[in-house]
């Protein structure tokens, strides 16, 4: 078979963006998340997502939340976001996010204590510990300011396999990851664990990666979120168990 002959360029190292954390501050910076959120959900990885036909990813919950930005300051774009809502925001809608996968009653004295963060996505470009490392301290530093004591979200695992995979990688992080039972939450659609392969060799995402290895604790079996086809774990970082090390880090930045 013949090839189509081409020029190789000149290779040259690639110099690291310039990136700068910031909260939304008006609905336009707003719906620069959402637009990023709406690639990377629903086109990059298939999901059903509300306001698709506008070519965003939008709830009920996005009014209520802070919203966090990474920018590219070479370009001005927004490569990574997060949303926080805050407890008692949430009371005020009547419940978390959270709370429509998982019975959260045990959570009820930690509440008003607790941000929920949610809807992370990182353009593919710039998919990097430095991006991930300036949402953190933006997420940090947030919480502390406000005398926040939890992080609390949502952690997907992928089902393109049907769920063997996540339900082998569940099995894996719950064996030195598991909260105590006063932390446990109870999914309303379960990961039918019992009729999945728990065993293979099967990584966790970089993101849960992370999130265990600052502190944070899985709060019991994983539920199924049918819209983005995914296996998603009650994730709870409670400020005091973040060791110094990690919380200078990324309050540095």
């Amino acid at each position: 078979m013949l090839q189509r002959s081409f020029e190789v360029p000149e290779l040259r190292p690639r110099q690291a963006p310039a990136l700068a954390v910031s909260f939304a501050r008006s609905a336009c910076e707003v719906l620069e998340a959402q637009r990023l959120r709406y690639r990377v959900f629903a086109e990059e990885m298939g999901a059903r997502v509300p306001g698709a036909a506008l070519g965003i990813d939008c709830d009920r919950y996005d009014a209520h939340c802070r919203h966090l930005l990474v920018r590219d300051t070479g370009n001005g774009e927004v490569v990574g976001t997060y949303r926080l809502l805050p407890g008692h925001k949430a009371r005020a809608l009547g419940g978390f996010y959270a709370d429509g996968e998982f019975d959260l009653a045990r959570f009820k004295h930690l509440r008003d204590a607790t941000v929920e963060i949610g809807r992370s996505c990182v353009h593919p470009d710039y998919r990097s510990g430095a991006t991930i490392a300036r949402l953190w301290s933006g997420l940090i530093a947030y919480a502390l300011q406000h005398g926040f004591q939890y992080l609390m979200g949502c952690a997907s695992l992928s089902m393109a396999d049907g769920g063997h995979a996540a339900a082998s990688a569940y099995r894996q992080l719950v064996r030195e990851h598991l909260s105590p039972v006063e932390y446990r939450v109870f999914p309303r659609c379960e990961l039918p664990l019992a009729a999945l392969d728990c065993n293979l060799a099967s990584a966790p995402p970089p993101l849960v990666k992370g999130y265990v290895r600052v502190g944070a604790y899985i709060c019991g079996a994983p539920a199924w979120d049918p819209d983005f086809n995914t296996a998603d774990l009650l994730m709870l970082l409670p400020l005091s168990r973040m060791e110094q090390r990690y919380a200078r880090h990324f309050i540095k930045g």
